[in-house]
């Protein structure tokens, strides 16, 4: 397995989550109310129902299992083994069909290069040494003509404050030391990763979200956390 890209405190700070993953009061409830928007943005661009699918990073499984439902064919890739148990355990309660594996995309991409229709990499890329990385075995993973969908947070003074100071210090939704602000990747960085990968970037859209209310929703401001879809051309 190829392990070079990773950083073994993200690593283990994820699987001390992993048995309260599922838990949507808990410290994963961000992901909970975020993932419906991240979800619909993802279905109004690529069809899911009938599609491949691999998910790099995708933790206790929420967006697998959502795209599962769908009518999506998933692989779910983590490197988390403790969080890939919980994702495997929540299919007897869920009833779907999803194929976890404890890989890396760079070694999925060695064995199962284009054969994906979609594949997704979701707050992710800001826990890994090298998102280019990343970014570039997600392209080789896709056919010609699939989509990559990726999430990630903004290197700004706003989103220092709204993830950082707000999130984890204030209200104390996320634990602490979960984000760290010069991994933060801005929209700029991004683009030019996917154009290196040869991906067309299609769309950037942020992600607009209140802790209060517990709503999410697609902004036209970028400032802080933000989703792009980027296309591998035919």
């Amino acid at each position: 397995m190829n392990t070079g890209n990773v950083n073994p405190a993200e690593v283990a700070k994820f699987e001390r989550l992993a048995s309260r993953w599922w838990d949507s009061e808990g410290e994963s409830r961000p992901l909970h109310d975020l993932n419906p928007a991240r979800l619909g943005y993802i279905a109004e661009r690529a069809v899911l129902n009938g599609a491949r699918v691999v998910d790099v990073g995708c933790g206790g499984g929420l967006l697998s299992e959502a795209m599962a439902r769908a009518g999506a064919d998933v692989i779910g890739i983590d490197l988390a083994a403790a969080v890939l148990e919980v994702a495997r355990l929540h299919l007897l309660e869920s009833g779907l069909k999803v194929d976890y594996r404890e890989t890396s995309a760079e070694t999925l991409a060695q064995t199962m290069g284009g054969q994906f229709d979609v594949v997704t990499c979701l707050e992710m890329l800001e826990h890994v040494p090298d998102p280019a990385s990343v970014i570039g075995a997600c392209a080789d993973l896709l056919r010609p003509g699939g989509r990559l969908f990726v999430s990630t947070l903004n290197r700004t003074p706003r989103s220092f404050v709204t993830a950082i100071v707000g999130a984890e210090h204030v209200l104390r939704l996320l634990p602490r030391g979960t984000h760290h602000y010069a991994q933060f990747i801005r929209p700029s960085e991004l683009g030019a990763d996917l154009r290196a990968a040869g991906l067309l970037l299609e769309d950037l859209r942020g992600i607009g979200y209140n802790p209060l209310t517990r709503k999410a929703w697609l902004s036209d401001s970028v400032a802080v956390n933000y989703l792009a879809c980027a296309v591998k051309p035919a």
